[in-house]
């Protein structure tokens, strides 16, 4: 009956329109009344959610990525992309893609990708004759970049999820991410050419190796700020939370003093987003500890298992149930609420398979980054069709192969170990 409680009071809440970190907290003091347990430990469990040294990283990775969105560094990325693959047929589409996998691995940020080169490429797109459908699918699809490629809050999260005493290592985390966020932008690159070619799109005209150097070297201040904050952490310079500090302060110096082109408007605004998403984190942070408290005092984790290898023994089928589970649900839910809801439920089932923590972190940043660029709440999805002016059912309709490119993707990852772990271990010794 707790247990039921407890879902049953999330669901209806979620259903009412209520914001999922709200939704969160009123169903776990729900369970906690319910249970007789004292509403001070369930108000202390919320407060223990935040009250994590490392979390201090996340306003600073955001604040730097806001930074970087309105200080200049995204239209740099973009033309020294165009300047290198632009030449191949339907250049632009994959000129897009590689601009996400540069710039999502600066920002860090899906939305963030979305909203700077977007704007800045589905209109060049349509200019050069490619349909508003497949710039608005590209943009959309290959934005998810930025939650797999380093430094991304949401592994971040995913670290506070697993749990402090897991010894869970971040910089492990950033490690795992390079290759399967280069695997999934060369699928996308891959659709992306395919699509092109099928519809007859044009190919960009090389502008030579003067302009490719010289766009290079344009863009090399903006691609140092991913450098130094993950190369920091990795060398042990710095910590986590030092590394995004600095990386604040190395985005402020190269907008402000070697492209000028943060102005105090953009500034004032790239601090008020920061703020609102800071706050919206943070208490879907703090109300989901007190969630997931719930959850492990039902045992839902231990029938979790136990209800899985009930129905099969075949680890590729398990697997293959995860996936279609984690898909499901990121369609309908908050990415980061679900890291924090949906790690301490299937991550103990993939463990019980021999999947290494951290591989399994990848299969569900994945999962939950596709489930952003599908309706019914694919806040990507959205973004994207506002922002290339475009109705959703239209993207919809023809976005399938892109789709189809992170699924292969995510199957590789899901399936080849080495994918995540090779990194890692080299790092590990």
């Amino acid at each position: 009956m707790g247990l039921a409680l407890l879902l049953g009071v999330f669901a209806l809440c979620v259903i009412l329109g209520t914001p999922v970190a709200f939704a969160l907290g009123i169903s776990a003091i729900a369970a906690f009344w319910f249970e007789g347990l004292p509403l001070m430990v369930g108000f202390q469990r919320i407060i223990s959610g935040i009250n994590v040294f490392s979390l201090l990283a996340i306003p600073f990775f955001i604040f730097a990525g806001e930074l970087m969105f309105h200080g200049g560094i995204a239209i740099r990325l973009v033309k020294f992309a165009q300047a290198a693959v632009g030449a191949v047929r339907g250049g632009l589409g994959i000129v897009n893609v590689l601009s996400s996998m540069l710039f999502g691995g600066i920002s860090g940020s899906a939305i963030a990708d979305i909203s700077a080169l977007g704007s800045i490429l589905i209109p060049v797109m349509k200019d050069k004759g490619y349909d508003a459908d497949y710039a608005v699918n590209v943009t959309v699809t290959s934005s998810i970049a930025g939650i797999i490629i380093p430094p991304s809050h949401n592994m971040i999260i995913y670290a506070i999820a697993v749990g402090a005493g897991s010894g869970m290592s971040i910089s492990s985390l950033f490690l795992a991410g390079v290759v399967p966020g280069i695997l999934m932008c060369l699928c996308l690159a891959a659709a992306a050419y395919l699509v092109a070619v099928k519809r007859g799109y044009s190919a960009e005209r090389f502008p030579g190796w003067e302009a490719l150097m010289f766009a290079f070297f344009g863009a090399i201040p903006g691609l140092l700020t991913a450098v130094i904050i993950v190369g920091g952490v990795l060398s042990g310079v710095f910590t986590v939370t030092e590394s995004g500090a600095f990386g604040v302060i190395y985005a402020f110096l190269v907008t402000l003093i070697v492209y000028r082109s943060l102005t105090w408007t953009n500034f004032k605004i790239a601090v008020n987003q920061s703020v609102k998403t800071t706050a919206m984190v943070m208490i879907l942070i703090a109300c989901a500890a007190a969630f997931a408290y719930m959850l492990t005092f039902y045992r839902v984790p231990t029938m979790m298992v136990g209800f899985m290898m009930g129905l099969t023994e075949n680890p590729i089928l398990i697997l293959l149930m995860i996936n279609a589970v984690l898909l499901l649900l990121g369609m309908i839910m908050d990415m980061a609420a679900l890291i924090l809801i949906c790690t301490p439920i299937f991550l103990p089932v993939a463990m019980a398979l021999g999947m290494d923590p951290i591989q399994f972190g990848m299969v569900l940043l994945v999962n939950l980054g596709l489930g952003l660029c599908t309706p019914p709440v694919g806040s990507c999805l959205f973004v994207g069709c506002a922002v290339g002016k475009l109705p959703m059912e239209k993207a919809v309709r023809t976005i399938w192969p892109f789709y189809l490119a992170i699924f292969v993707a995510l199957m590789l990852i899901t399936f080849v170990p080495a994918i995540s772990m090779t990194l890692p271990n080299l790092l590990n010794g």
